[in-house]
């Protein structure tokens, strides 16, 4: 077994759900795992990870707006305001969709369902650089 390590860095364009599949996949390509387990951890309280539909786009756009509802900006009660009106829900965004993901390889391929796909969710309205921690264990 080998332990490999790297990171990918993501430029946001603003808030939504930015598809982030393929950078994985192309980096444990890279990598040449055949298979194995892969960690993702994404360094950032304002942003999170998560795997959900990856097929329709309708399905991001719902999640987006659920989210959004969830943790909407400019309520009165507030008060971690310092950045702007979206820092707050920002966060409470990230807190319910989370930080890291393990996703298993198999045969060299992210060991994903049929329409999943892996996803940086943004909860800031500018765009941001984020960093993503790519942890491997290799069997083969």
């Amino acid at each position: 077994m080998e332990w490999l390590k790297g990171e990918l860095q993501i430029r946001t364009p603003g808030q939504g759900l930015h598809a982030i599949t393929d950078k994985v996949a192309d980096l444990l390509r890279n990598w040449q795992v055949t298979e194995g387990m892969c960690y993702l951890y994404l360094q950032h309280t304002s942003a999170s990870l998560l795997i959900s539909e990856n097929y329709d786009p309708t399905a991001r756009k719902d999640l987006e707006e659920f989210l959004r509802r969830l943790a909407p900006e400019g309520q009165a009660w507030h008060q971690h305001t310092l950045e702007g009106a979206d820092d707050s829900p920002s966060h409470m965004r990230a807190l319910l969709t989370g930080t890291s993901e393990s996703i298993p390889i198999d045969d060299g391929e992210l060991t994903l369902g049929t329409w999943q796909g892996i996803y940086l969710c943004e909860h800031r309205r500018q765009g941001h650089s984020r960093t993503v921690l790519v942890r491997c264990l290799k069997v083969r």
